[in-house]
């Protein structure tokens, strides 16, 4: 029963004993929970991924065929995993030496911190009469008229006072004394703020650090040519991503940008063990679906926010290395900053090949609905600067291919506009057998990438 303090004219607050939380799996603690979990959502989410990757699902939604994921990665998939799991070896044991320094965490303070907001709330309800009275309203004879019919209604404009709401709490000589108690609509109100407002206001703020974090991190490894091709430049072996390449870094990269980044947020905010836990395995699997190399119209997370594996896969071009930077949730400082793409729908190198595959779409998908992307309009100055500032970046990386990328891309664009001119001059229903399977495999790339509304591609800048 709540003890009640000479001088109160608030409702009291409960009495509450403390215990330790006990975990939510029997045998492991919260702590080594909230280190295991983000790591099985990367791997089940990353696993479901690579198996529309190989029995070819949803094809008509990849943003790269097959044979792009082959001939332009610059790193196998054994390398990749490897890197992964030293990274994920090493944010563990970080996190478990952080862990130790954390007390013990407790419960059994809920409902007092609930009838503390309660309180907030009764004591804001004493400036309703002020405020009324600024705009006219005598607020107290208002009050004062609802007593008899509405007394809940009553007491708010008479400034929190409810006469007909009392319990029975031990006094200081040990005695029962009638107090002021709670409404339900406070209680209500109270536990809405407890148990959504405060966690998702933590949420939104935590969010905020991670993506400030990422994006100027990322950004100075891309600025800076020794950060770049000393750390950064491994994950951008990766020019075509997939799934369980997400966290594919240099481990110091993934210490700095990934565990720190994340680490700083959950205790900037203060969430609890709990919040940790969730905040962890959201931000894994958001990282994850920006790299999974499909454009699903019906996944939330492309959908919620316009970083999508859309948005990101530009990055990973040779022409929009110096573009996109943002991760994993926002866009806000790429647009602040002017570093979003601005070369249009997918970019002014993909026209060309856009065109081309989607006429031989029309040869060979008779009676099938197929439509070209409506780009929006060019700012062609911006989007070449744009891009001869990311092939620079790609040429210095000679460690990793550097100019060879370069002309190899460039090479890819001759012959796509080579195939152009053959097809003006093919006649209908002719086969040329070296042809048609350049042709047929830029079919499949169009079919992925631009066979879909520029909702669902969000590359434009626009959401």
């Amino acid at each position: 029963m709540p003890n009640a303090t000479s001088g109160d004219y608030l409702p009291c607050l409960p009495s509450y004993s403390l215990t330790p939380l006990p975990s939510i799996v029997p045998g492991i603690s919260d702590q080594l929970l909230a280190l295991l979990l983000p790591i099985a959502a990367y791997w089940i989410v990353s696993i479901g991924f690579h198996i529309l990757d190989v029995y070819d699902f949803g094809s008509q939604y990849r943003l790269h065929t097959p044979a792009e994921v082959l001939k332009r990665n610059h790193v196998s998939r054994g390398e990749v995993i490897r890197d992964v799991v030293l990274q994920q070896t090493i944010q563990t044991v970080f996190g478990l030496a952080i862990g130790m320094l954390d007390p013990v965490e407790m419960t059994g303070k809920q409902l007092y911190d609930i009838a503390t907001w309660a309180r907030r709330i009764r004591v804001l309800q004493s400036y309703i009469p002020k405020v009324l009275a600024l705009l006219g309203v005598d607020a107290i004879e208002l009050g004062k008229n609802l007593v008899p019919t509405h007394p809940t209604a009553a007491g708010l404009f008479l400034g929190g006072q409810y006469p007909h709401l009392t319990q029975d709490v031990i006094g200081a000589d040990g005695q029962n004394v009638t107090m002021p108690a709670f409404g339900s609509g406070e209680i209500w109100a109270a536990q809405l703020i407890y148990w959504v407002l405060i966690p998702a206001l933590q949420f939104g703020v935590a969010i905020f650090i991670v993506d400030t974090w990422q994006y100027f991190l990322h950004r100075a490894m891309h600025m800076n040519k020794w950060l770049y091709t000393t750390l950064h430049s491994r994950h951008h072996r990766l020019y075509v991503p997939y799934a369980f390449g997400a966290l594919y870094n240099h481990p110091v990269e993934g210490f700095m940008l990934d565990t720190l980044g994340t680490g700083i947020a959950y205790l900037v905010t203060g969430m609890t063990t709990r919040q940790g836990m969730w905040f962890f395995t959201c931000s894994t699997i958001k990282t994850v679906d920006d790299h999974c190399g499909y454009a699903f119209p019906w996944d939330p997370l492309q959908h919620i926010t316009s970083n999508n594996a859309a948005y990101h896969d530009v990055h990973h071009q040779s022409w929009g290395i110096k573009t996109n930077f943002s991760q994993p949730f926002f866009t806000f400082w790429d647009r602040i900053l002017g570093t979003v793409w601005s070369g249009g729908d997918v970019s002014a190198r993909y026209e060309r090949t856009r065109i081309a595959a989607q006429k031989m779409m029309d040869e060979q998908s008779k009676g099938k609905e197929s439509s070209i992307v409506n780009s929006a309009a060019l700012d062609r100055r911006r989007a070449l600067h744009q891009a001869a500032m990311s092939q620079q970046q790609v040429q210095e990386d000679e460690a990793h291919g550097g100019q060879r990328v370069v002309e190899e891309e460039q090479l890819e664009e001759r012959e796509m506009r080579q195939m152009l001119r053959r097809s003006s001059r093919r006649k209908t229903g002719s086969f040329d057998p070296k042809s048609d399977g350049l042709w047929n495999l830029t079919g499949r790339m169009t079919n992925g990438l631009h066979g879909r509304s520029t909702a669902i591609l969000h590359t434009d800048g626009r959401h």
